[in-house]
Parts: structure tokens; C-alpha cells; sequence
């Protein structure tokens, strides 16, 4: 019987230079490429993988190389469109938990990480099929080859023997390897956009004539703006466009082209893809409608165009999209349908809506704020918001990113990858569609099952702004683009009008600021007074807010230079509401090269409240940034192994099932309480004497138990038993069946921890507290899986609730760090275990001295594939 095919294996892959490649099994169909691509390979090349010289392979080679069992034999080929360009396989050895690894990638491709995202691949093929460890013989003089495996961040052992180096490879990860993983990947995805935003010269395939058109629109835009390059307009039938010429065909065009701006009827997109790619084009911007938007069919071609467009090694932005644009002087790129850009910033900016980038882009020029680069992504169907933090991360010309997302792709990867940007520049978010029914149609990204408040707070632990709409979100990036972070809460506020001053205090302190006493300085005060007054707050504040609306026309310049000469000086954020403007007037400017607003210019708001309202957005990100970032806590008394075979007996007994968790949390040093199920008073008493006076008896149904008068607590003896166990089957139904427990330690806290997996997110952690009301309210606050002290220690603190923790309302204080050990070593389980679909701990008594759980429910299931942004490197 012919091997099964693992499908699963294929993946679409970035490369170190940005172009992409796509991975799959080898099949015995592969034969002829097989020989076309040994055709190409150099001497030297073949004579490292064979020890010597090798000019052909025999068909007998071709049939032993193409036809594997994908289980003990396995080999992996990256390709580019129909061409193969490397191969890797590994043949299980005699020990079974080892294999023979070899490598071979053609020259031309050498160099461009082919090989190392082929070894991150086969390594997962190698732990999915049991095998521990790779084996490679190298040639002493393969320098390069002996440095790969080296470099690879696994543990590597070799020795000489019998003319070559034999080296052996620990294929279980480490915390180098994945550093490795994740450096790669961050260098080949930034470098797929830095090729996009900084192209040589440009296409724009279906210029026309016709005034208006989205072909034309987008050639005008880019003469416009005086692209540093060649553009080229193509048009099957007329010879110029914009008075530029025009060619037939792309490969008509005798210059090389980087970038390709698609704008033809979407029915024709998939021939002009194939056309660009034979031309050497490196990425596309496909503006043309008709994709994922339009229903079934549509989203067919896009993911068409996708496929095929990786096929060939290029990166697509859109389809449905706005297009891209970069002001850096020496690029000077407005690939879009905006015919107006703002000008040169310090702020990237990533929008997912076509329609709506032009009146964002508006209001960004509105305001005087300038940008570094925008991309507008449309159906967002390869080229998304994780990969522009990719690229921002280390750009130089951008300090502040701003993202319009109206779904996530892969949410955990945009949680990591924002989490490690926002530790260098701030990232603001507006996430619209706060119900599943605000993702729009088309988007290749899928819906979250998560609450928004769930993603709000994961937002928060990746240190990640997110405001409420637009307004919020450019009110943000004009104080983060051109003033310091705050070092605390602190706020001055200095102003001519004492109403004014007594709404922003009043708005800081529903901030959670702290405003200091105000300077009211009285309607006619002018330069003088406001240096004077700000002189006064020198080392008592941390921010100021400045109020100038006189009531009369003053001398506006004046006090205004004072603000930007404080601002220069001190080295701490001020926020103006400057005779009521919005954006950057340009009295509060500090120009920058070229005109436009540099570091130290002031933003100003129509109204106190608002500019406040940002100030608070900054001041939490601060505080944020300045707190420890935290590692994964060294936790004794955990068994991983043995929990893991724990879900593996359940899932062999045919799960999904929901299973008493005991056990399992015992893995994790987690004690549940033993409750005993019982079905008579006599039952009962007995139950009470094993566990230990006093007791309390309850319904062994988890959902029942949190009815109010379901519950008898501290039962010391048996009469109190048997009163307990007649009212509760009097009330319950004689069907029911109750449970004997003993008695938790009073007073303490009742809380509730849960595990959920969502297929997105991953794992994630919830706390609250469990009282009726807590719950009525929703009191309940996520942190995504595995979590460091600090994220413990958060969680805790971040339910509203959480003052009753800490011996508020005359609560006494209770053990707040075995609380968060345990919400640890929940998130540790909850991260090892993708089996664990669901996992409740219920209830939680918090108490001076510890903590107990008293009850403990898991849902196992049968894990398919890596958990998000797990495994190897792959695009979505």
C-alpha cells in the first residue's frame, strides 16, 4: 500500500533575503525535477554530499531518493514555481530514535536560509515520528555544513571518525534554538517588507486613460510624488499613460522592476502574477477587487493568487487593498490611491481597510503629523500586521507604530512579536469589530472565540495601547511621536481659564493621575506668567498639561515659544490645549529637516479632557515598559512527563472527556481536596470521619454548586451531617448526588482559575474571584499561557475585585504568592499540555495561610497539529 501523504508537512516559507519558497514531501511523481535540479548543482556541491565525484543520478537513485514512507524515510524538497532548489532528508538508523540527516541546496540558492528553515521542518517531521536525534557525516573541509549544524542552536556533538566528522544533533529544543528560530524569522519576514517599502523602480499593470480609473489613479500618485526610480505604466493598447510610456506586456519593459502595482479586473490578476514573476519582479501590490470580498468564488482566487504568488518567491499586499507608501526622501514611494500623503514622521502606520486608509491618511496630514511608511493591507491575504512588526521593530526611521486591525491572523504571534517592539516603541492599536460580527467578509484571517475583553487584557500584557476609535488613536501618536514617555503619574496643569483647569484635574483623576494643586494664571496671562508657573512645578511633576484660550486675541507666539522652550528643555512630556487646535500648530513645532514637526514640538487638543485621556494611554505604557519583563519561573515538584502520559491514557481511551483533574494538577505540585461522593446519611457520616471533622457538604455537580443555599459549610458532627445531607436532597431532588469535603481554613477568599485553548490564541489563563456577584459581572481577567511572576502577579491585580485580597473592607490580608504560584503552574500545565482543552478550578479559597482547591475539572482532547505560532517557521 502506498504510503499516506502527510499534507501537514507542506508550508509556504520567508527566506533570509524576503523572497518566499514552499516546503513539501518529496513524492515519486518529483522524479524529473529531481534530475533537473542535480543538473544544476556545481562539482564541489555534489561532491560534499557525496564524498566524491557523482556527475548523474541513476534512475535506481531517482526511485530510492522520490520514494519514501514518510515515517522512516522522509525528505523534504523546497521549491520556486516548478523548479526544486534544495532537498533534506533522514533515514531512521538501527537505534530507531536516531536518523541520518544530509542536506543539498542548489548553488544559486545558496545563502538565502533555505536550508536552515528546511532543518527547522524536519525536525518537527523527526519529533513527530518519534526520532530524538540527528546524525551527519561532513567532510573536514565542509566548513560550511559543520558551522550550519553549529549554528543551529541545538545541542551538537561530533568526533572524527573514518575520514569524516560525525556529528549528532539533540533535536530537543532549547532555549538557544528557539532564539535562533525566532531571529531568523525576524530577519527573513523584515526583509520581505523592506523590500516592498523601498522598491528600485515600479510596474503598474492596467494604467489606463480613463480619468479616475485605480490604475491611472495610482501612476499619477507615484509621478506626484517624484518616485526616486523608473515608473512604468502597462497597457495592452495604448502607447503612453500620464505622459509616460506605456508597455504592452511586463516583459516588455527593458529595465528590472521590484515592485508590481496590480490593478486589473480580478479575473485577469492571476495571468499578470505569473507574467511579474518571469519578469524577476519582487513583490506585489494588487489594488483589483473581486477576491475574498466577494464570496466563495472570490475568496478561491485569492487564495489562488497567494498560492501561486509564493510559488514564485513574492509577498503580496492586499488584494482590495490601498497600497503602500514610504517618504524617506531617498524612496519617496506613494503607491496608493491617497493623492495625498502626510509628510515625512516618525510613525509607521498599518491600516487592514482599503477604504478607509485614504481618510485615515487625511487625518494624519490634518493634524501637521508626518509618517515614516503606511501600508494598507485590504483582504490581507499574505502580507500582514505581524510582518510590518517585523520590520518597524528595527526600523530607524520609525519610533511609534499605529496599527487598524479588524481581525488577527495568527494572535499569538502578534502578542509576541508586539510584546517584544513595545519594550523599544510604542504600539497603539484600534481593533474594531468588538463582536465576532465585526470581522469583515473576505479577510483570510479567522474570527476569535475570545471575549474583547479577554483580548484587551492580552493586549495589556504585551504592553500594547489599545484605544477605542481613531480619534484616540492619533490623539495617542502625536504625544508618543513627538514627546518623551512620563516617568510617573504626576500632572501639572498650568492655565488661563480656572474652569479648564478643574476639568483636566478632574479628568486625571478619573485617569487614575495624579494632578497636582493647578496654576491659574487668569484669562490675560501671558509669556511671563506661564514660565513662571511652570518654574514652579521643576521636580514635582512628571507631565504637564497646558491650557491657552484666552478670551481675547493675545500674544499667542510668545507663550507658545515658552511651552516648546520648556518641553526642549526638561526632557519630560507636554501636552497643550492651544487656543482649541487639533494636531501640531505650527507655533509649537520644532522643525525638522524639511519643515515638518521634530522631536520636542508639542501636541495640542481641542479640550483638556482629551489630551489628558492620551496622556493616561502613555503614562500606563511606561509603567509597563519600566517593569520587569520577567522569565518563566523554576518551579519544583513538576512532572511533565508524567502528566503528558496522563492525557495520552485518556485520549487512547477514545476523548474528548471530561476527567476529575486531581491527578493531573499533582503533576504540577497542585493539591485538590479529596471530595467524597455519597448517596445516604449514612454515607455521609462515614465520608466525614475518613476526611476529618469539620466538613461540608455540597452537590457534586459544579454548576449546581454555585446556586445560592446549595451548600452547607462547617458541619462538626454527625447529627449536623444528617440535617445537612436531608435539606440538601430535599431541596436538590433525591436524584442528586452530594459530596462530603473537608472543611477549608476561615477566612479566605473564594476564586476561580480556567484554562481555555482557544485554536487561536493558544492557551489562556483566567482569574476572578468567585463570589455570585463577582461572576454576574464578568469580573474575569486573561493572560495568555506560559506565565512569568510578573504576569501572575498582574492577573491578581488586575480584577476589579482585587482590593478584597489585600485586606480591604476589613478583609484580612491573605497569601497572595501561593496565589500566584499556582496561577504558574496552571499556566506552565496549561503551555506544556495542548491536550488540556479546558480546565477549571473551582472554587479557590485564598487564606492567610495558603491556598486550597477544592475542586478541579479538565476537558482532554487529542491535540491536531502545533499550537499557534509553535513549530516551525510557516506563513499562514
Amino acid at each position: 500500500m502506498e504510503p499516506r501523504y502527510p499534507a501537514h508537512w507542506e508550508a509556504d516559507v520567508v527566506l533570509d533575503d524576503g523572497g518566499t519558497a514552499h516546503l513539501r514531501p518529496i513524492r515519486p511523481q518529483d522524479a524529473d525535477i529531481l534530475r533537473a535540479f542535480y543538473s544544476r548543482l556545481s562539482d564541489q556541491s555534489i561532491y560534499f554530499r557525496f564524498f566524491g565525484p557523482h556527475p548523474r543520478l541513476s534512475d535506481r537513485e531517482v526511485t530510492w531518493f522520490t520514494t519514501v514512507d514518510y515515517v522512516d524515510r522522509v525528505a523534504l524538497i523546497a521549491t520556486l514555481a516548478t523548479e526544486m532548489v534544495a532537498v533534506v532528508r533522514f533515514d531512521r538508523m538501527e537505534d530507531q530514535d536516531s536518523a541520518e540527516v544530509a542536506f543539498l541546496v542548489e548553488d544559486a540558492h545558496q545563502g538565502r536560509g533555505v536550508a536552515s528553515v528546511l532543518m527547522e521542518h524536519l525536525r518537527a517531521a523527526a519529533r513527530e515520528r518519534g526520532i530524538e536525534h540527528f546524525v551527519a557525516d561532513v567532510l573536514p573541509n565542509n566548513a560550511r555544513m559543520m558551522a550550519f549544524f553549529r549554528q543551529a542552536g541545538y545541542t551538537a556533538q561530533s568526533r572524527f571518525e573514518d575520514g569524516v566528522v560525525r556529528m549528532t544533533l539533540d533535536l530537543a529544543t532549547t532555549v538557544t534554538s528557539h532564539e535562533v528560530t525566532m531571529a531568523r524569522e525576524h530577519r527573513a519576514e523584515a526583509r520581505s517588507i523592506e523590500r516592498l517599502l523601498s522598491p528600485t523602480s515600479v510596474v503598474v499593470v492596467g494604467a489606463g486613460r480613463e480619468t479616475g480609473g485605480v490604475g491611472q489613479t495610482v501612476l499619477r500618485n507615484l509621478l506626484a510624488a517624484d518616485f526616486n526610480g523608473p515608473v512604468y505604466p502597462v497597457h495592452r493598447e495604448v502607447r503612453a499613460v500620464a505622459g509616460v510610456r506605456a508597455y504592452k506586456s511586463v516583459s516588455a519593459i527593458d529595465g528590472d522592476v521590484d515592485l508590481a502595482v496590480v490593478a486589473v479586473p480580478a479575473d485577469a490578476v492571476l495571468d499578470v502574477v505569473e507574467e511579474c514573476a518571469e519578469k524577476g519582479v519582487k513583490g506585489l501590490i494588487v489594488v483589483s477587487s473581486g477576491f475574498g470580498e466577494t464570496g466563495p468564488d472570490g475568496r478561491a482566487r485569492q487564495d489562488e493568487l497567494v498560492r501561486i504568488a509564493r510559488s514564485y518567491g513574492l509577498r503580496v499586499v492586499g488584494p482590495n487593498c490601498l497600497g503602500i507608501a514610504n517618504t524617506d526622501p531617498r524612496v519617496r514611494l506613494n503607491a496608493t490611491l491617497a493623492a495625498r500623503l502626510p509628510g515625512r514622521g516618525r510613525v509607521g502606520f498599518f491600516s487592514q481597510s482599503g477604504a478607509l486608509g485614504t481618510a485615515l491618511l487625511q487625518r494624519v496630514a490634518q493634524r501637521g503629523m508626518g509618517i515614516s511608511t503606511f501600508v494598507s493591507a485590504g483582504n490581507r491575504a499574505d502580507v500582514s500586521g505581524n510582518d510590518l512588526l517585523q520590520y518597524w521593530e528595527e526600523d530607524e526611521a520609525t519610533d511609534v507604530v499605529l496599527l487598524y486591525l479588524e481581525s488577527l491572523g495568527n494572535p499569538r504571534k502578534f502578542a509576541r512579536l508586539a510584546r517584544r517592539t513595545a519594550r523599544k516603541k510604542p504600539v497603539v492599536v484600534v481593533k474594531s469589530g468588538g463582536t465576532t460580527r465585526g470581522v469583515p467578509v473576505g479577510h483570510a484571517a479567522p474570527v476569535l472565540r475570545l471575549p474583547d475583553t479577554a483580548l484587551s487584557a492580552l493586549f495589556d500584557q504585551a504592553g500594547v495601547i489599545r484605544v477605542d476609535d481613531l480619534i484616540q488613536l492619533f490623539d495617542v501618536a502625536q504625544l508618543l511621536a513627538y514627546q518623551p514617555l512620563p516617568a510617573g503619574p504626576r500632572v501639572g496643569v498650568v492655565s488661563n481659564s480656572d474652569a479648564l483647569a478643574l476639568l483636566a484635574v478632574d479628568a486625571c483623576v478619573a485617569a487614575g493621575l495624579q494632578p497636582c494643586p493647578p496654576a491659574n494664571l487668569g484669562a490675560r496671562a501671558g509669556a511671563g506668567e506661564y514660565r513662571e508657573a511652570l518654574a514652579a512645578m521643576e521636580g514635582q511633576v512628571d507631565a504637564i498639561v497646558a491650557i491657552y484660550m484666552p478670551p481675547i486675541p493675545g500674544n499667542a507666539a510668545e507663550v507658545a515659544a515658552e511651552l516648546v522652550s520648556v518641553a526642549v528643555e526638561r526632557g519630560k512630556p507636554v501636552l497643550a490645549t492651544f487656543e482649541g487646535r487639533m494636531g501640531m500648530p505650527p507655533e509649537l513645532r520644532v522643525p525638522a529637516e524639511g519643515g515638518d514637526p521634530g522631536k520636542g514640538s508639542i501636541p495640542s487638543y481641542p479640550a483638556a479632557e482629551e489630551a489628558v485621556r492620551a496622556l493616561a494611554h502613555v503614562v500606563r505604557y511606561a509603567a509597563w515598559r519600566d517593569r520587569p519583563q520577567g522569565t518563566p519561573a523554576h518551579l519544583e515538584g513538576v512532572d511533565t512527563e508524567g502528566a503528558r502520559a496522563l492525557v495520552e491514557e485518556v485520549i487512547a481511551a477514545g476523548g474528548p472527556a471530561e476527567i476529575d483533574a486531581t491527578g493531573l494538577l499533582a503533576k504540577y505540585g497542585l493539591e485538590v481536596w479529596p471530595a467524597e461522593p455519597v448517596h445516604s446519611c449514612e454515607e455521609a457520616v462515614a465520608a466525614a470521619e475518613r476526611l476529618g471533622w469539620p466538613v461540608v457538604v455540597r452537590s457534586a455537580d459544579p454548576e449546581v454548586v454555585h446556586r445560592a443555599g446549595t451548600v452547607r459549610l462547617g458541619l462538626s458532627d454527625p447529627g449536623g451531617v444528617r440535617r445537612a445531607y436531608e435539606d440538601l436532597t430535599a431541596r436538590l431532588g433525591p436524584q442528586v448526588t452530594l459530596s462530603v469535603q473537608r472543611m477549608a481554613p476561615q477566612p479566605a477568599v473564594q476564586t476561580l482559575v480556567r484554562v481555555v485553548d482557544d485554536p487561536h490564541f493558544g492557551a489562556v489563563v483566567s482569574f476572578g474571584l468567585g463570589e455570585i456577584t463577582a461572576r454576574l459581572l464578568g469580573d474575569e481577567v486573561f493572560r495568555m499561557a506560559p506565565l512569568t511572576a510578573e504576569d501572575a502577579a498582574g492577573l491578581v491585580r488586575s480584577v476589579r475585585a482585587a482590593p478584597l485580597l489585600f485586606g480591604a473592607y476589613g478583609y484580612p490580608p491573605v497569601a497572595v504568592e501561593a496565589l500566584e504560584d499556582l496561577l504558574v503552574r496552571v499556566g506552565r500545565l496549561a503551555d506544556e499540555l495542548p491536550g488540556v482543552a479546558r480546565l477549571d478550578l473551582d472554587p479557590v479559597l485564598v487564606g492567610e495561610g495558603g491556598v486550597s482547591v477544592l475542586g478541579a475539572r479538565a476537558v482532554i482532547r487529542d491535540a491536531v497539529g502545533p499550537r499557534p505560532d509553535r513549530g516551525p517557521r510557516r506563513l499562514r
